[in-house]
């Protein structure tokens, strides 16, 4: 099979081998959740349980508040104990619900259409909206949204990731390996909504086992194929995974992949959007990467959402000596955590501990005009010029750079050999220009 890519990136060390042999393991039912109730791009869902109330696991408790929000499910069987300020998993306070849990695990109902494919593409989309499904591989984009583009944008391609190109993780590669039956439903689920005629699962050649795999069991499926992928970061971006695919080039300035036709879901999500429409089942839970060289025992672990991540380190027998630093998701996109009291999230792919020694940050210096954020960035831009330009507040001058369009894959902190914060001056100015849109608008 002949590998693809795209153009620029980077080559971090992959450091899957740690968990990458450890098959999923569940968790188990917590005694308490903390469900955020926001999870996803969007607005917020709005509570509709209050203190006191008993709840079932799977039962709505928060309902979408606009068109770009998310519905919220309870993990758990239990009693609703507060609804107020809780840590999140991306590193701030948000408003969520705690429930504690009871012995006994009580569903909601679910079905079983094993005809699933034959029901009506808006029942189909009325499933995977009242499940709460939303991009588990990034941000969390509501999936309802993506899967209704506008009429003007038909869809002929849609693209499973199955990249999982941030180091340490293996969520997605362990799911590939024992789901990929669930993961091919759920494809042909998404390609039956948008009308599509193609269906392609990329995946980079560092998990030969899943290429051979799923090209196994797609040699009778003439719409569906599995990409093999150079292992490169950030492959599994959605232009660069749509170029390395297809060849289709979506525009930097606010295109988006219905622009060329294409839609791209997670392989977790493919997983959620099969169990949603076939069982009705909402997304209550999901695999998470718990990993790093000081952890005991690293494991890939089903677990609810709403799971303090401490739990979950306790599941992998602790760590070998004092963390140093906590990323919740992957070490180039991910969010550090003060300490281990947030709870997994519908996006929580991963949870990675360093010792002190590794978590050592290094002092800036001047930037040595050697152009390698420039060969390594994947957009094109001009990272150190956008950083040097919000470093002197020179608002103007970094939109025009393209600040806007950058999309934080770090590649360009990471060759940087002055350890310029590339990354973090790229946030403080998407911040800032965000807020000088909104009070000109006002």
């Amino acid at each position: 099979m002949k590998l693809k890519s795209f153009i620029g990136g980077v080559h971090p060390k992959d450091s899957k081998e740690y968990s990458k042999n450890s098959a999923i393991e569940p968790m188990g039912v917590p005694k308490k959740v903390v469900i955020p109730l926001s999870q996803h791009i969007g607005a917020p869902a709005n509570p509709i349980v209050k203190p006191g109330d008993r709840v079932k696991t799977g039962q709505l408790i928060a309902e979408p508040s606009a068109f770009v929000s998310l519905a919220m499910h309870s993990s758990v069987t239990g009693k609703v104990t507060k609804i107020d300020m809780f840590p999140h998993p991306g590193g701030y306070q948000s408003m969520a619900i705690e429930i504690e849990a009871e012995e006994q695990d009580e569903w909601v109902d679910l079905v079983d259409d094993t005809n699933y494919l034959d029901l009506p593409v808006e029942e189909i989309k009325k499933r995977i909206g009242d499940a709460g499904v939303c991009g588990m591989g990034g941000a969390g984009f509501p999936t309802l949204i993506k899967l209704s583009p506008p009429a003007d944008k038909p869809i002929d391609t849609v693209i499973l990731n199955g990249v999982e190109c941030e180091p340490y993780l293996t969520a997605d590669y362990r799911a590939m390996l024992e789901r990929t039956d669930d993961i091919i439903s759920g494809l042909k689920i998404i390609m039956k909504v948008l009308g599509a005629k193609q269906g392609y699962i990329g995946v980079e050649n560092n998990k030969p086992d899943v290429i051979k795999k799923m090209a196994n069991l797609l040699k009778t499926e003439k719409e569906l194929d599995v990409v093999g992928l150079k292992l490169k970061y950030p492959q599994g971006a959605e232009k660069q995974l749509i170029y390395a695919c297809t060849k289709r080039k979506v525009p930097n300035k606010g295109g988006l992949p219905s622009s060329v036709e294409v839609v791209v879901q997670n392989v977790g999500t493919a997983i959620a959007i099969y169990e949603a429409v076939r069982y009705k089942k909402p997304l209550i839970e999901r695999v998470v990467t718990v990993s790093g060289q000081i952890v005991n025992n690293p494991k890939n672990l089903r677990t609810r959402v709403g799971t303090a991540f401490s739990e979950l380190v306790e599941k992998c027998d602790g760590t070998k000596e004092e963390i140093g630093k906590i990323i919740s998701g992957g070490p180039m996109m991910g969010f550090a955590l003060p300490n281990l009291d947030a709870p997994v999230s519908k996006t929580t792919s991963g949870i990675l501990l360093f010792s002190k020694t590794q978590a050592k940050s290094l002092d800036e210096h001047a930037c040595l005009r050697c152009g390698r954020c420039v060969d390594a960035c994947p957009l094109n831009l001009l990272p150190s010029f956008i950083a040097s330009a919000v470093k002197y507040k020179d608002w103007d001058m970094a939109e025009k750079s393209g600040v806007m369009d950058c999309m934080k894959c770090g590649s360009c902190s990471y060759v940087c050999p002055a350890h310029i914060k590339i990354i973090q001056w790229v946030d403080l100015g998407k911040n800032q220009i965000t807020a000088m849109r909104r009070a000109a608008k006002s």
